[in-house]
């Protein structure tokens, strides 16, 4: 196990097999969440430590391969070389209340859903611990701009690297650590019911979204193939049942696309799937993916679909558009690159 992806008290337990007094957990777990790239930097260990653990817990610091800076908004998009050669991608987004990075949690997806880049390919492997929390310290560390603000919205689906996840939350969250606050952190997933109820029950304080982008069977299972597994009844029943364990309101995603999900009559029909939960709704104008034939919605159509939630009631917004100039959207700058390596 990498030593990164343990807590302070497992990493306690390392160096006291290694005769080393307790108050070394505290260094050592203190300059590998700051973003060190070697031991040598641990000024304040002995070398003999420094020398063990150097041979025996390498530190994997993820390398940047591609680097694109939005002209238009400073949103930073970075695509990491893992120490296997797989390749994530990372964004930073600057909003008025801090610095928001949006994390890969897999390499690839399996879910399949028809509008993502991300899921071109499949999924290749879920990523460890040590690497999301890699993507958050180095994109912190190279950009020089404080990071207050997580969402895992990148590349794979979370809830599918549920065990691994659930330990970068608690390492991302610790006091001797980055400290993020739970209540800023954000977790997306396209549906996958057993494991919303799994996290229903550990009652953390994050904001749950639901990547729903259809009001009913028909539409989700055009575009989204985790819905024949669980239908959108079934979906929501679990969002109310995560309501009731931990009284957070619940997200939903919903990706406008042109003649597919944007009708007035879909967006009354949502209206009633979400009738008595508490939920907002973020409409997102779709991203064009070169290998889909999906295309955006107009303007006027995600107004009008805006209008006809809060008109019933909803609180819905549209999610700013950032990055636009610099394939921000996820998986494309990925899926570049390893085309361009093909």
């Amino acid at each position: 196990m990498n030593l990164k992806s343990m807590t302070q008290p497992e990493i306690g337990a390392v160096l006291k097999e290694l005769g080393q007094p307790a108050f070394r957990a505290k260094q050592v777990y203190s300059w590998l969440h700051k973003g060190v790239r070697s031991y040598d930097e641990m000024t304040n260990l002995p070398k003999g430590l420094r020398d063990v653990l150097s041979e025996k817990y390498p530190i994997h610091p993820p390398k940047v391969v591609r680097k694109q800076e939005s002209s238009r908004d400073g949103t930073i998009k970075y695509l990491w070389e893992l120490c296997d050669g797989n390749c994530v991608e990372t964004v930073l987004m600057r909003y008025h209340y801090g610095n928001t990075v949006c994390i890969s949690t897999q390499v690839g997806c399996r879910m399949g859903c028809a509008f993502c880049a991300s899921t071109i390919g499949g999924r290749v492997r879920s990523l460890e611990p040590y690497e999301m929390l890699d993507e958050v310290l180095f994109t912190q560390v190279d950009s020089g701009l404080p990071i207050s603000h997580i969402v895992l919205m990148g590349i794979g689906e979370p809830l599918d690297n549920f065990d691994n996840v659930m330990r970068f939350l608690e390492l991302v969250n610790s006091e001797d650590g980055m400290n993020i606050s739970m209540r800023h952190i954000s977790l997306s997933t396209c549906g996958l019911v057993p494991k919303i109820d799994e996290l229903a029950q550990k009652k953390l304080q994050i904001s749950l979204a639901i990547s729903l982008h259809g009001p009913n069977n028909e539409i989700r299972d055009k575009i989204m193939p985790v819905n024949k597994a669980y239908p959108i009844e079934v979906l929501l029943e679990a969002c109310r049942r995560y309501y009731a364990a931990t009284s957070r309101r619940i997200h939903f995603e919903y990706a406008m696309i042109d003649g597919v999900n944007d009708s007035k009559e879909c967006a009354r029909e949502l209206l009633k799937r979400l009738k008595g939960l508490p939920a907002h709704v973020n409409l997102i104008p779709l991203n064009h993916v070169e290998e889909s034939p999906l295309k955006p919605s107009s303007k006027a159509a995600v107004a009008a679909f805006q209008k006809t939630l809060e008109d019933g009631g909803v609180t819905a917004t549209v999610r700013r558009t950032l990055g636009g100039d610099i394939d921000a959207s996820c998986g494309q700058l990925r899926r570049k690159y390893t085309k361009e390596k093909e």
